[in-house]
């Protein structure tokens, strides 16, 4: 039934959403740091492009579903290391896939955030540098800032970058579009929640379903949105935060 690429693989929503693709019958290719058919750290030039090389070469350059899911969390200290990784780590290899993509009229889910509009700077020069694509200039603008203060911009730069890409990639009739979770139960998730700072802004997001999600039901969404039942979504950002972003910004969507 053809290849699935799976970032973030060995673990939370990645893992789930190999998971259910390769219970479709699709050939995962999954790549993460460890533990997963490619080993890549995709805070490198040289770790993007050796994963997207061998991912191609795997796939014979064809690839039908590709979910953009590896991330690091708000409580790393180390800021670039948040961007590299949730930015120019997936935004990278979602350029690099294009042509394979193509090839198959395939779909893309990327993982961003419900908090890409929350505490972000939308016109400062964090998100603005990620966008022109100047990783070295977007390093001097984070300097040692801590990945709290990056992590939100890097997903709404990202949306940003999903959504300037959608017109054209729907015309070569790639299917593009992101979700946007909430506090979900994952690895990244519990060492936000378990940090001794962090965790404390984390008790106070307010969550109308009162619970976490769990990775899981997450991927279920993503496993809709790369049916051929969402075929006509194109550019979109689906919120899936258990209500999160509703009360919080009751009159922006």
């Amino acid at each position: 039934m053809g290849f699935a690429v799976v970032t973030g693989s060995a673990s939370g929503i990645g893992a789930c959403c190999a998971e259910r693709l390769k219970a479709q019958g699709l050939e995962i290719i999954g790549i993460d740091l460890k533990n997963a058919d490619i080993e890549a750290d995709l805070s490198t030039q040289e770790g993007r492009q050796a994963a997207i090389d061998q991912a191609l070469e795997m796939s014979g350059g064809k690839i039908d579903r590709l979910v953009l899911a590896a991330g690091l969390g708000g409580h790393i200290d180390n800021g670039q290391l948040v961007a590299r990784v949730n930015y120019f780590g997936a935004v990278e290899l979602l350029d690099g896939f294009k042509d394979a993509l193509e090839e198959t009229s395939g779909r893309v889910v990327i993982i961003a955030s419900n908090s890409a509009q929350s505490r972000v700077q939308p016109k400062g020069d964090i998100v603005r540098s990620m966008l022109e694509g100047k990783e070295d200039q977007t390093m001097q603008y984070i300097g040692d800032a801590h990945g709290a203060l990056v992590y939100a911009n890097s997903k709404h730069a990202l949306s940003r970058a999903m959504r300037r890409r959608a017109a054209e990639w729907g015309k070569a009739g790639i299917t593009l579009n992101a979700i946007a979770p909430g506090m979900t139960e994952t690895p990244m998730f519990r060492g936000a929640a378990d940090h001794p700072q962090i965790g404390k802004s984390v008790e106070m997001i307010p969550i109308p379903k009162d619970r976490y999600a769990d990775p899981d039901e997450i991927a279920g969404v993503i496993e809709f949105m790369l049916s051929d039942a969402a075929d006509y979504m194109q550019g979109s950002v689906i919120y899936v935060d258990g209500g999160t972003d509703a009360q919080l910004r009751p009159d922006g969507f």
